[in-house]
């Protein structure tokens, strides 16, 4: 099993809108290093949600529910998709300046490559913000 962290805007698309919604397909990622990790996630694996921008915290826990296939919103590219859905909320959502105070999380993509939207984690790493967030699966 793979573990990543999936960043959107809560305006946008909330992890409140993935639960509502019971699944979403994960499109429109136009950035070559998110692609490729969106064609590397596997059926199963566990993925953080993260709001960007003004909240800036992990907020919940998803799964990949479908492997990559080509986007459907893109005009000209290769682009690539997979589906994801709910598993549940944090118990308290886990900040990013939280993050970064973390020393065992200093080497994850959200601290070092702040604009990618979707990043691979360590098992690890993955279990860390958990913890953080007082939650268990």
């Amino acid at each position: 099993m793979n573990y990543w962290l999936v960043k959107s805007e809560p305006g946008e698309y909330s992890f409140d809108d993935l639960v509502n919604e019971g699944s979403t397909v994960w499109s429109g990622v136009r950035n070559y290093a998110a692609r490729n990790n969106l064609r590397a996630m596997k059926m199963g694996d566990l993925v953080l949600f993260y709001h960007s921008v003004d909240d800036k915290e992990v907020v919940g826990v998803s799964k990949v529910s479908k492997e990559f296939y080509p986007d459907p919103t893109a005009t000209a590219g290769e682009w690539s998709v997979v589906e994801i859905i709910p598993m549940r909320k944090l118990n308290k959502p886990v900040h990013l300046s939280f993050i970064r105070a973390e020393v065992a999380l200093q080497n994850i993509a959200l601290v070092r490559i702040g604009r990618l939207s979707v990043m691979p984690l360590e098992k690890l790493e993955f279990e860390k913000i958990l913890e953080m967030g007082g939650t268990t699966l």
